[in-house]
């Protein structure tokens, strides 16, 4: 195993430990010996899968994309508490059909996924350039329209050197 390889394998392990760590709440020893061992066994596995002509999935990318995700989801959650709160209760549901650049279907799942975990939107439907996503209202859907979660999506995915 080169390197390279091996640095790979370790930050595919450490970014699953971490997600097992955090949805699992568990911290006590058999749950984090459990959580490493399963970790660096997924990451084996998926290190030693054929590859169908695919380039390796941008994890760097994607675990910087992630506190950007985060911050949105604790945003719209703040907004829909606020829109729930209020007495008068000023939602404008709509459906929006979102045709998307994104031509990765790795990245469009990223993309509608994302737009799932936040707070006011729920993809409904993919296909091969287009989603179909619900929204509460016109600020739950404002990073969708304004195209900013496609761009942020799309750093996840974009190479060096392409525009």
């Amino acid at each position: 195993m080169t390197a390279h390889a091996l640095k790979d394998l370790l930050l595919k392990a450490a970014a699953l430990f971490g997600l097992w760590l955090v949805l699992s709440g568990q911290y006590d020893a058999v749950h984090v010996v459990l959580g490493a061992c399963f970790s660096l066994a997924i990451a084996w596995l998926h290190a030693a899968a054929p590859k169908a002509g695919r380039a390796s999935f941008p994890w760097i990318r994607f675990i910087l994309y992630l506190p950007w995700l985060f911050s949105r989801i604790v945003l719209s959650g703040l907004h829909i508490t606020r829109l729930v709160l209020d007495p008068r209760m000023p939602l404008d549901p709509k459906l929006i059909r979102y045709r998307t650049q994104l031509r990765d279907p790795v990245a469009q799942v990223l993309l509608g996924n994302s737009i799932t975990l936040t707070p006011g939107t729920v993809t409904a439907e993919i296909s091969t350039s287009e989603l179909v996503v619900h929204a509460l209202d016109g600020h739950s859907a404002s990073d969708l329209v304004s195209q900013r979660l496609e761009r942020k999506v799309g750093e996840v995915f974009s190479r060096k050197g392409s525009s």
